[in-house]
């Protein structure tokens, strides 16, 4: 597990100006280009599969807000663990604190396994200006979490981190488009990761879950002992919903709100 500063751009990055280089199942994603980054035309790279998955730019700037409101301002580290092609990793870089001028985190590391992927995440950080800011890690998320609790000192300086003192944010895959038919989506069956893995990988730090727009909330609430209030949000773009948040506590701090 290592840092890396600069991959190259590869053939399956791409940044498509015409309708006619899409692929047919890609095009009505491509077609939203804008609303998804509104700077699009400034040179972002994609991968074919980011634009299932990637986060629209306007909602990753309010997670980031939000997220930096209701975790407590005692967090100075955060990890985006599937970065993708780095929407929320961006929009958490940039993030301010109350002033509008100091930064909100210390350190932003931002984890892909995918390497063309990640790729992809560089350029875009460098064309908004915050791609130094960022500790970029090629790897499995759930290993370096796991290194991070289990064996610290194995990892390099700039991967090591105070877990008192860092929260989480995940977008993990929801098993391609088909979620989207659901009226209530069952979390259980979320691919290739489902609730209880992901919350069972977290649950020592405060984190942050985006989620398909209708997952099943008593799922979430079974997270979180009886009583315990947590924050939901639904993102919308233009008056369509688009996805939830669920901010949940580390585990055993379920009793005081996350802002403290």
């Amino acid at each position: 597990m290592k840092r890396v500063n600069k991959l190259p751009l590869t053939s399956q990055c791409h940044h498509w100006t015409r309708l006619g280089e899409v692929p047919w199942d890609l095009q009505k994603y491509w077609q939203q280009r804008y609303t998804i980054f509104p700077y699009y035309n400034e040179g972002i790279y994609m991968t074919p599969d980011a634009w299932f998955g990637v986060t629209p730019e306007p909602i990753a700037n309010q997670i980031a807000r939000d997220l930096g409101s209701i975790i407590s301002t005692s967090k100075t580290t955060v990890i985006d663990l599937f970065a993708g092609v780095g929407a929320n990793a961006i929009s958490l870089a940039l993030a301010t604190a109350e002033d509008g001028s100091t930064p909100r985190w210390e350190k932003v590391i931002a984890v892909e396994l995918d390497a063309p992927t990640l790729a992809c995440a560089q350029h875009n950080a460098t064309l908004h200006g915050v791609a130094d800011n960022i500790i970029w890690v090629l790897g499995d998320s759930f290993k370096y979490l796991d290194a991070l609790l289990t064996s610290p000192g194995a990892l390099e300086d700039d991967l090591q981190v105070d877990v008192e003192s860092t929260a989480l944010f995940a977008s993990p895959p929801w098993g391609g488009p088909g979620y989207s038919t659901d009226d209530i989506f069952d979390l259980n069956t979320m691919e290739p990761y489902n609730l209880d893995k992901l919350h069972g990988a977290y649950r020592s730090m405060d984190h942050a879950l985006y989620l398909p727009r209708t997952s099943d909330l008593r799922q979430i609430a079974r997270l979180v002992p009886d009583g315990t209030k947590i924050d939901v949000v639904q993102y919308c773009v233009e008056g369509a919903s688009k996805a939830m948040v669920a901010y949940l506590p580390a585990a055993g701090n379920e009793d005081t709100h996350m802002e403290s």
